[in-house]
C-alpha cells in the first residue's frame, strides 16, 4: 500500500502508575483525545523498544522504532550525533557525548546545567578547546548541554554512564572504567578547574540558575552506517526534532530534516510549528516522522505535572492538527508511541515495553479504548522485536 504516514514521538512519554495521578501513569492521566481516537478508531498494543543486554537509551529505542535493528546497527550514541552535527569521523576515531552538567555534593545533581543555553555553553565549549584541545582533541559545540569530543589516534575499551539516568548519584561511582578511563577523567577535572570560577557560572549563580561544574564524557563509539529507509521500505521521508539523536538518525536513513522556528528540545518548544511544518511536508514526503523531547525532559526533573502538561500539548498542538491533515489524502496511516518509557520515580530510562496507537487505512481495533500503558497491555497485541513494527506499520 502507497500513501501517506506520519509517527508522533512523544519521548519518555510512558511511565510507572503515579499516586498523585489516583494509580494512572502520566500518559493516562493527560486529557489526550487525539490519542485516544486514534486508539479506538484503530488498534493500541505494546512494543519492545530495547533488546535485551541493550541500555535502555532514546539512540537503541528511536533505532528501533524506525525500524532498523540496534544488535546490527548500533556503535554508541555520540556517532549518531557527530553525523548530525556533520563531524566527519575516521575509521578509527572515537567519539564522546559531552554533557554539561551540574555536580554539588560530590552527586550527579542535573544532566543539563539548568537546560543551560546554547550561547552560554558554546562560549564554554570553544574556551575548553583551546585550552584543552590538541591535533588528537577537539570539542564540538552543539546544543544547549549536548556536545561532542573527537579522538583520534587513542584506543578505549571503556564503559560510561549517561548523567541522566543517574541523577543524585554519587560521581565517583560513576567515573569511566576501563581502558582509556583515566584520560577521560583527568578531561573532565580539567573542565571543572577551568569552569569553577568562570564568568558564566559567576553570572548563572547571581540569577539563581545552575551553575556548570564539568563535563561528562559518555556515549562512545566510532563511525556509524545505515541503510537508506527509501531503498528498504520504497518510500520518502523527514524527520521533524530538536535534538541532534534523531537528527543524527534521520541522515543516517537518508530522511530529510525539516527546521522549525522555536523548536527547544524541552516544554517551551513550538508545538503548532511542528505540527503546521509537518503537515505542509506530507505534499512533498510519503513519511513524515515528529519528534518532541519534552516528556522526557520532564521525566529526568522528576516532575509529573511538567510531564502530563507536556503530553497534553502534543496532542492538542501536533497529534490532532497531524491527525486531521491526514484523513484528507486517499491513503494514510498514523502511528503515535513513546521511544521508552521514563518513569518520573526513578528520573530514568527504563527497558519495558511501550504502548503504541495506531490508525488508517485496513487498520482494525483489537480494543476500542482509550490510550495508555494499562489499555495496551490488555490489548494482548505484543510486539517483541521493537524493529519489526515499522513493517508492521506501513505494509500490514
Amino acid at each position: 500500500m502507497t500513501g501517506k504516514y506520519v509517527i508522533i514521538i512523544p519521548d519518555g512519554a510512558a511511565d510507572e502508575a503515579l499516586e498523585q495521578f489516583g494509580g494512572k501513569t502520566a500518559l493516562e492521566a493527560a486529557e489526550t483525545p487525539n490519542m485516544d481516537k486514534i486508539s479506538t478508531m484503530g488498534r493500541q498494543g505494546l512494543v519492545h523498544t530495547i533488546p535485551e543486554g541493550m541500555e535502555a537509551g532514546s539512540d537503541v529505542a528511536q533505532m528501533c522504532l524506525l525500524g532498523y535493528d540496534p544488535r546490527r546497527y548500533y556503535t554508541g550514541r555520540a556517532p549518531i550525533e557527530a553525523v548530525a552535527r556533520r563531524i566527519k569521523l575516521g575509521l578509527d576515531d572515537w567519539v564522546f557525548r559531552c554533557n554539561l552538567v551540574t555536580i554539588a555534593d560530590d552527586k550527579m545533581m542535573d544532566h543539563s546545567a539548568g537546560h543551560i543555553s546554547t550561547a552560554e555553553a558554546g562560549n564554554l565549549i570553544k574556551e575548553l578547546n583551546d585550552q584543552v584541545g590538541t591535533k588528537q582533541i577537539c570539542f564540538h559545540v552543539g546544543v544547549s548541554y549536548r556536545h561532542l569530543l573527537v579522538c583520534s589516534g587513542m584506543d578505549f575499551d571503556v564503559r560510561t554512564f549517561p548523567p541522566h539516568d543517574h541523577i543524585g548519584t554519587p560521581v565517583d561511582k560513576l567515573l569511566p572504567r576501563g581502558k582509556g578511563a583515566d584520560f577521560l577523567i583527568d578531561l573532565m577535572a580539567r573542565s571543572q578547574r577551568l569552569f569553577a570560577d568562570h564568568d558564566i557560572n559567576k553570572v548563572r549563580i547571581d540569577l539563581g540558575e545552575n551553575q556548570v561544574s564539568s563535563i561528562w564524557l559518555w556515549g562512545q563509539g566510532k563511525q556509524a552506517q545505515m541503510e537508506r529507509f527509501e531503498s528498504r521500505y520504497g518510500i520518502k521521508g523527514a524527520a521533524i526534532t530538536a535534538v541532534d539523536l534523531v537528527r543524527g538518525l534521520a541522515r543516517l536513513i537518508g530522511f530529510d530534516l525539516i527546521d522549525v522556528p522555536g523548536a527547544t528540545g524541552f516544554i517551551d518548544t513550538n508545538y503548532q510549528g511542528k505540527a503546521s511544518t509537518a503537515i505542509e511536508a506530507l505534499d512533498t514526503y510519503d513519511i513524515v516522522f515528529i519528534h518532541v523531547e519534552a516528556p522526557d525532559e520532564a521525566s529526568h526533573s522528576g516532575n509529573a505535572e511538567m510531564k502530563k502538561r507536556a503530553i497534553e500539548l502534543i496532542d492538542e498542538h501536533i497529534v490532532g492538527p497531524v491527525f486531521e491533515a491526514l484523513q484528507h489524502f486517499e491513503n494514510w496511516r498514523i502511528l503515535v508511541m513513546p521511544d521508552h518509557p521514563t518513569p518520573v520515580r526513578t528520573c530514568a530510562h527504563s527497558p519495558e515495553p511501550v504502548p503504541f496507537a495506531m490508525a488508517g487505512d485496513s487498520i482494525s481495533g483489537i480494543l476500542h479504548t482509550t490510550f495508555g500503558e494499562t489499555n495496551a497491555a490488555r490489548s494482548g497485541f505484543r510486539i517483541e522485536n521493537g524493529f519489526e513494527l515499522m513493517e508492521y506499520f506501513l505494509k500490514s
